[in-house]
């Protein structure tokens, strides 16, 4: 266990000649470098309680041990001992006094404090999603790292200053701790924190087996840590007069690790051989081998606990030497040996160490936020005396925000999200019935963009729904595509009598203009993923479903039975031209007559989608009729036997159909010159036109013989003429 620094001056004796002797020491210890705004903070917080004052330096003092800068020591001790008045301060005066950095911190310490003070003294046991996204929460107002390393100094004093309290408030702070502040300082690489964090929740947790592991160990940490640094010499030595460059460090393995390992391999300390380990990172593959031979030269290999990640990697890509042996005065040794590139995988990479330690999913731009913190740390003068905080956040715009529940819980949203938003993500009802929210106890509109680390309370009624206004995206109510869902769905259940009645009334309509036959409902809705017929009328009707697009389905639906199944002859498309129509290859497809031309049949004017049938003609060919066309029907029953199936091809057509449209609108001046505008506008040819006036009614008739591409083009030829004014009906004329 690592202790508090000998340093700080007792809590008695604490006066302003004993801070000033802690502060010189702090300096001489840095080089001689001023630490001019701790000295400033520590001035103005001389009135505060001894006990507070004492603990404010203690923070400061552990965040002086991880080498962090003056603003952040000062930050620390001007929010823990709170200066009577100046944290009342404008920001603005904090800035002039201290520094704008200063200033921010103290901001972001304050938003994060209210936090804290929503869970302190709460288990957040076997709670993995509200956990992590309180991690989260905290990694996102804490727009500088900075922060987050005063917040962790802060939880370690205090587990500190744990040690005499009851085991009830013992064991509650380290599940917190556990679950919070020690996957915090994991994941930004603060390895110093981190491992006593995580020995004091062991301690406070499972006592019992904290000392006995702690009994178990050869020697004190201090002493391991010597130990450590003699095997680091003497590799270094024996790598100098290989002539490579290494850069070799080492650690003894923590209480709380030790624990996790032997409960993971079943087994007791003594089956552990990384209690004391080092890493060695060199230039090249060639060279992890040589230092591999170095060290298994100098000491007996442990049989068994030798794995080459390099020749055979882990799944995550993870590379590198591990090898355990017997080191100096016969204690086990663990041994990674790996190159730079190796190195910076596993510490940035997808085999970051605490990626794969917390099992958790991939989310790029959170790693990549993490990735510039954990830079920041490493590189703390060069960072500091750049614009790297400014350009972090310029970069960084956070693309979640964190809210809290009145019950304490922790709500993902993406930025930008609403109090509605919030509501529909607690529970579809509760958004339904929203009409109004608190923020932070104030009532608030519910299209205010929620930030991080709030508490949103929902107001609701005991019945009603949603707001269609709700669903207009420049009134900016719902920013989820979640929510907007459940609205949507809310209003489908309710209006589907009516949606049902309108999406009947529409198809009957789009089925008559285009002279169609009625279809099989059921199976048409199937192929639009619906269950039943009337769901698809819904669909119409709520406008989910054009009716165009279900009429369009209708005719390659129907095919004559009568004829046998046999192999279709497809012909080949022909250009798109007013060629003769014996030349038409593309579009038809008739059943078992070899290559004989067809010819659309002038009578009923086939276009695609509707059911069509073939007559072999005396000497020209097939005749292509609709299946309902009164002529066919007609037919002599001799002649029946020469009726061919046929059908509409399967390739993409380019022919133009003929059709006759009726349009019946009243007389005026210019109507004709508006229907053949439409014409123009969507290229339709014109072949043929007849109209005739009843001027007892006042009303004129049209007969437009056209050319079309398909039915889709027929029908939006057909709407653009419904729209035109004293147009009364106007369709296909079959």
């Amino acid at each position: 266990m690592v202790s508090a620094s000998a340093r700080l001056p007792e809590q008695a004796q604490l006066d302003g000649e004993a801070i000033n002797d802690w502060i010189l020491l702090l300096q001489r210890e840095r080089g001689g470098m001023p630490l001019a705004l701790l000295r400033k903070a520590c001035a103005l917080a001389a009135e505060v309680e001894h006990q507070v004052l004492h603990n404010a330096l203690a923070v400061a003092d552990v965040l002086h041990d991880l080498e962090m800068d003056d603003e952040t020591l000062a930050a620390a001790v001007l929010h823990l001992a709170q200066p009577p008045g100046h944290l009342q301060a404008k920001p603005e005066d904090i800035e002039a006094e201290f520094s704008k950095a200063v200033a921010d911190m103290l901001a972001d310490l304050k938003k994060i404090g209210a936090v804290a003070e929503l869970h302190t003294g709460k288990s957040l046991e076997g709670v993995e999603e509200h956990t992590e996204n309180l991690r989260r929460m905290l990694l996102t107002i804490a727009e500088d790292v900075r922060v987050v390393v005063i917040i962790l100094a802060e939880r370690l004093h205090w587990l500190r200053l744990l040690k005499q309290a009851d085991s009830e408030t013992q064991r509650l702070a380290a599940l917190e701790t556990r679950d919070l502040h020690a996957p915090l300082a994991n994941r930004l690489g603060i390895w110093r924190i981190k491992w006593e964090l995580e020995d004091f929740i062991l301690r406070y947790l499972e006592p019992a087996e904290y000392k006995r592991i702690a009994k178990s160990l050869d020697g004190r940490r201090a002493e391991r840590e010597g130990y450590i640094q003699d095997v680091i010499n003497l590799l270094i030595a024996k790598c100098e007069e290989a002539g490579i460059s290494a850069e070799i460090a080492g650690r003894p393995k923590h209480i709380y690790s030790i624990w996790k390992k032997m409960n993971r391999k079943q087994c007791d300390i003594d089956g552990i051989f990384d209690l004391l380990a080092v890493r060695v990172v060199v230039d090249t593959v060639a060279e992890c081998y040589m230092v591999l031979g170095f060290v298994h030269g100098l000491w007996r290999y442990i049989p068994g606990e030798f794995d080459d990640y390099i020749a055979t990697p882990k799944g995550n890509m993870y590379r590198s030497l591990h090898t355990a042996v017997i080191g100096p005065e016969d204690k086990p040794l663990e041994v990674q040996i790996r190159t730079h590139e190796m190195h910076e995988h596993a510490e940035r990479g997808v085999a970051a160490h605490w990626a794969y330690k917390e099992n958790r999913g991939p989310d790029a731009e959170f790693q990549r936020r993490l990735l510039w913190m954990r830079h920041w740390l490493e590189l703390k003068e060069e960072a500091a005396e750049s614009d790297f905080v400014e350009r972090f956040k310029s970069e960084f715009e956070p693309e979640q925000v964190y809210v809290f529940t009145p019950q304490g819980k922790v709500i993902e949203l993406p930025s930008g999200a609403t109090p509605l938003d919030f509501a529909y993500a607690i529970h579809s009802d509760v958004g339904h019935r929203c009409r109004g929210a608190k923020v932070d106890g104030r009532i608030v509109t519910l299209t205010q963009a929620l930030q991080s680390g709030v508490t949103v309370e929902v107001l609701t009624v005991k019945e009603g729904g949603p707001s269609r206004d709700w669903l207009s995206p420049h009134l900016g109510y719902l920013k989820t595509s979640r929510a907007r869902n459940r609205v949507r769905q809310w209003f489908r259940q309710q209006d589907y009598d009516q949606h049902l009645a309108i999406g009947k009334a529409s198809l009957e309509r789009e089925i008559e203009r285009l002279g169609l036959e009625r279809p099989d409902l059921q199976e048409i809705a199937q192929k639009f993923n619906f269950k039943k017929g009337d769901d698809l009328l819904a669909a119409i009707g709520s406008g989910e479903v054009s009716p165009v697009q279900v009429a369009n389905s209708f005719g390659k639906r129907v095919k004559p039975q009568q004829q046998a199944e046999v192999e279709l002859a497809i012909r080949k498309p022909k250009p798109k031209s007013k060629g003769k129509p014996g030349k038409n290859r593309s579009a038809v497809v008739l059943d078992g007559v070899g290559e004989l031309m067809y010819v659309m049949a002038r009578c009923c004017k086939p276009v695609p989608c509707d059911p069509i049938v073939g007559f072999i003609t005396r000497g020209r060919g097939v005749t292509v009729h609709r299946a309902d066309c009164p002529v066919v029907r007609k037919l002599p029953e001799q002649d029946q036997a020469r009726l061919i199936r046929a059908d509409w091809s399967e390739q993409e057509a380019s022919e133009l159909y003929p059709v006759d449209i009726l349009v019946t609108a009243g007389d005026r001046r210019g109507l004709l010159r508006d229907i053949s505008a439409i014409f123009s506008n969507e290229e339709v040819d014109v072949l043929g036109v007849a109209s005739q006036s009843n001027r007892k009614k006042d009303l004129a008739d049209f007969r437009f013989t056209v050319e079309v591409a398909g039915m889709g083009q027929l029908s939006r030829v057909l709407d653009k003429i419904a729209q035109l004014p004293d147009v009364m009906a106007v369709r296909r004329r079959v």
